[in-house]
């Protein structure tokens, strides 16, 4: 959620009279009584999905679509108060991945198991996975994600740091590169290592599954808490560290974190392709290199991955051209390859895949040279999926306020403990 997730934080708010009134649709598409027009709702920048829109209406001239942006922080919000509000204004919506049985669950989605053969055919087996729930599947796959390590060249050279392999199996560790970080720093870096995502659930997952924490969710049902193990707790004190010691800075807001590598002046810099934009726009290009996403010493590799799946509102009164939309952006891979076009994320159409992993390694040689088999290596073997549990989004927002208080000095322990009483509480109501 990111990518995508940085353009989605830059998001700007929405007035209220757009978030909560409805939006009147046409007639439905093909039924013979004129143009028809459907409101697509997302937390990416509205240039993220022109291209997308544009070449849809051009193949479907009876057709148009109104994109409305909203800010990623209230987006769960805005569904609740849209989706679950039964605004027929909203036809199709962007879907988080972790999210589909919890939105699933509220009745928040419109059944597409129709499309199942289609989508099992046509996408990344993975995302096909992370959209359904009770044997169903809920939305399409539109976009996968996962995490690289940029790292500042001329940083490392001025500290006489070695630079890390680009090989999957040849990873840094989480210590050898805190190490590294302050070495760095020592050596005139501002800061050591900076997340993409201080503070959010799909960053930050992989660690305590590296250390062997699992998701934080277990149980039959996934709706066990399960936030205080060693893992978590290791891994979380770890993190917490970080701040602590000045390796990466506290007061910083997360669509800020993408900014300071790009301006220098960090040495390490954990994000997803997509930021590779806010890098090549800098004033003064950093000189910078890729590596896998590090791991725990004696833990075993994990990247995020998932991102925004496209669903249908069951509100909806023009259906028929809702399917034929998300269709196109989905399941057409020329319509999925310019979905992701303007982000530098991977779709999941597998014939659009392929062509991306062909242009990564062109997006910026020398410096992505190699990132197209990384890409494919990391998401063939270290990808981890966020837990499809009906209380995905609770656990996003109770682990989102543990993560920051972790970030500002909170013990972790009781920290930990606090939001997984919070947790099962809240999914014990389930």
């Amino acid at each position: 959620m990111r990518n995508h997730r940085t353009l989605a934080a830059m998001g700007i708010a929405l007035s209220a009279t757009v978030m909560l009134a409805a939006c009147t649709s046409g007639s439905e598409a093909g039924g013979g009584d004129g143009p028809v027009e459907i409101t697509m709702i997302g937390a990416d920048l509205p240039e993220v999905f022109a291209p997308l829109i544009d070449a849809f209406e051009e193949e479907n001239p009876e057709i148009t679509v109104t994109y409305q942006n909203v800010p990623f922080d209230q987006y769960n919000n805005v569904l609740q108060q849209r989706i679950g509000g039964k605004d027929a204004g909203v036809d199709v919506y962007l879907a988080d991945a972790g999210a589909i049985g919890s939105l699933a669950t509220k009745g928040f989605l419109t059944d597409l198991s129709e499309y199942r053969d289609q989508v099992e055919e046509s996408s990344l087996p993975a995302t096909v996975e992370g959209n359904m729930f009770d044997g169903k599947l809920w939305a399409l796959p539109m976009w996968t994600s996962l995490q690289y390590l940029y790292y500042n060249k001329s940083l490392l050279d001025a500290a006489g740091i070695a630079h890390p392999s680009i090989e999957s199996d040849d990873r840094a560790t989480w210590e050898d590169l805190t190490t590294d970080a302050k070495s760095a720093q020592a050596a005139g870096a501002e800061w050591g290592l900076l997340f993409d995502q201080t503070d959010r659930y799909y960053q930050l997952q992989a660690l305590p599954e590296s250390k062997g924490g699992g998701s934080g969710a277990t149980g039959d049902d996934l709706l066990t808490a399960d936030v205080t193990n060693d893992g978590w707790i290791e891994s979380m004190k770890w993190y917490g560290s970080l701040f602590e010691d000045g390796v990466a800075p506290r007061g910083v807001e997360t669509d800020q974190m993408v900014q300071l590598f790009a301006g220098g002046k960090a040495a390490y810099f954990v994000g997803g392709p997509w930021s590779l934009t806010p890098i090549l726009e800098a004033d003064s290009k950093v000189d910078y290199g890729i590596a896998p996403n590090p791991m725990f010493d004696g833990g075993t590799p994990a990247m995020p991955t998932g991102s925004w799946n496209i669903a249908i509102s069951p509100a909806t009164d023009a259906l028929e051209a809702s399917k034929k939309f998300i269709e196109f952006a989905s399941l057409d891979a020329e319509g999925n390859a310019i979905s992701a076009q303007e982000v530098i994320i991977p779709p999941t159409n597998v014939d659009s895949f392929s062509d991306y992993i062909t242009k990564m390694d062109g997006q910026d040689a020398p410096n992505t040279d190699g990132m197209g088999e990384l890409t494919l290596s990391e998401l063939e073997d270290s990808a981890v999926n966020r837990p499809n549990t009906p209380g995905f989004t609770q656990m996003q927002d109770v682990l989102g306020r543990a993560f920051s208080d972790i970030r500002n000095g909170g013990d972790v322990e009781e920290t930990l403990q606090k939001a997984q009483d919070e947790l099962q509480g809240l999914w014990d109501r389930l």
